[in-house]
């Protein structure tokens, strides 16, 4: 299959060696389980437990009637202990249950559809929503509604995100390797919900073993492996789509828009698992990695297993910690604590020293361009680091500032190390403020 590739985009040091071969790690529950009621993009959900109540390992916990929003369920069996606001990873505190772990891993009965050929879209989509699924690649948006596109978008193909383009990173890597067939069958779940028969895993060429596996289990299916070339951004759902499909989404539009639906492969595997295992999202593979942990790994834990715990699992040298990250260095959020849990959207916790961050004081834009070059949107990244500096954000919006992606490719590059990206979210922060 031919690949078009898209404009723009960065070629930072991948540091995925590290962990790119080492087999996921089951990491053993820990004592105490941090569940947050913010796991996706939405509305917080409400606790549907009380304290002092025993639940049993996947047992809903929390749902809401909001629209935009799906279910949370025990990572684990125990006692609830707490519900008390607590920090959470992204921003700010978030609501928060307390699991003390009885140690059990006793499960609640599992309500699943073995025969899902005979079921109907909407009792797949309901079940979807049941088992609290949402975006694996980290923007946890809530799939069941990803997977109901608007009626006048008539989709033609679905795209699955197998990129992994974030630095450091390895946890879609290992998931390709170690289970493709939950992925290859999740595709199919997910092609008759949206009634279509195309389907094809993009995949960077930095990962030909995953390439190969996935070749190999998709073979006389229908579903296309597209090699993509390694560059970053290339697991963005508007580059994905440019380079497989040659389509470009329009300003201010979903994929929908151009009869796509991208879906992350863990998405793919966590639908299978949900449907015909009846096992609802309750764990994650977390890469764990950096120059400050003696032993990087790919462990797979449980929703709510403090930060702590996997850097203890990993040895890590807190002398040497200069910034701690959940996710990747291009996108992820630094955090100023260990005492946060891992969330739906964790892909890895990342402990940097100084010479990985390798911080340089910004200096004033020397109007090089470079940034323009990269960004993979077209848009002029210099220009919301001027004008957030004079709080001129209607300006900003003018700009088209809220098509940007942040996947920071700006910061990257430019040369007088400008906090562009910081600009850039501090921005769309203001402008959605004003419109409210």
């Amino acid at each position: 299959m031919k690949f078009f590739g898209f404009k723009g985009g960065v070629h930072p040091p991948d540091n995925k060696a590290q962990t790119a071969k080492l087999v996921t790690e089951d990491m053993v529950s820990p004592k105490m389980v941090y569940v947050p009621m913010q796991q996706h993009i939405g509305a917080p959900l409400d606790p549907i437990v009380k304290i002092g109540e025993r639940v049993l390992k996947g047992q809903k916990i929390a749902d809401s009637k909001a629209f935009m929003s799906t279910t949370i369920h025990a990572p684990v069996s125990g006692v609830v202990k707490k519900i008390e606001k607590r920090v959470f990873p992204l921003m700010g505190q978030a609501n928060t249950v307390v699991i003390e772990n009885d140690g059990k891993d006793e499960w609640c009965e599992l309500e699943k559809i073995e025969n899902w050929k005979e079921a109907s879209t909407e009792e797949l989509l309901k079940l979807i929503r049941e088992k609290g699924i949402v975006g694996i690649g980290g923007a946890s948006f809530p799939t069941h509604i990803k997977l109901n596109p608007p009626k006048d978008c008539k989709i033609d193909t679905l795209l699955l995100n197998g990129a992994e383009c974030e630095p450091y990173l390895n946890s879609d890597n290992r998931l390709m390797l170690e289970d493709p067939k939950a992925i290859v069958e999740g595709i199919k779940i997910i092609k008759k919900i949206l009634g279509i028969d195309s389907a094809i895993i993009g995949i960077e060429e930095n990962k030909p073993e995953a390439i190969a596996s996935m070749k190999k289990v998709c073979e006389g299916t229908g579903i296309e492996v597209l090699p993509l070339h390694t560059k970053y951004p290339q697991g963005g759902e508007k580059q994905l789509i440019k380079a497989a499909l040659n389509r470009e989404v329009p300003s201010g539009k979903l994929p929908a828009a151009v009869g796509v639906v991208v879906q992350n492969t863990g998405t793919a595997a966590a639908i299978y698992r949900g449907i015909v295992l009846g096992q609802p999202l309750i764990e994650k593979i977390v890469t764990v990695s950096g120059k400050a942990i003696k032993e990087p790994k790919n462990l797979r834990v449980v929703i709510g297993t403090p930060f702590s715990e996997l850097l203890e699992k990993c040895g890590v040298d807190r002398e040497k910690v200069d910034k701690l990250v959940m996710g990747g260095p291009m996108m992820g959020m630094a955090q100023f604590t260990e005492d946060v849990p891992v969330i739906k959207g964790t892909g890895g916790l990342l402990a940097l020293t100084d010479e990985e961050t390798n911080y340089c004081k910004p200096q004033a834009c020397i109007s090089c361009g470079k940034c323009v070059d990269v960004c993979p949107m077209n848009l002029v990244p210099f220009m919301y680091g001027r004008l957030a500096i004079k709080e001129e954000w209607d300006n900003m919006g003018q700009y088209n500032l809220m098509d940007c992606i942040e996947c920071g490719s700006c910061a990257y590059i430019c040369p007088a190390n400008r906090p562009l990206t910081e600009a850039i979210k501090i921005g769309k922060a203001k402008l959605r403020s004003m419109k409210k």
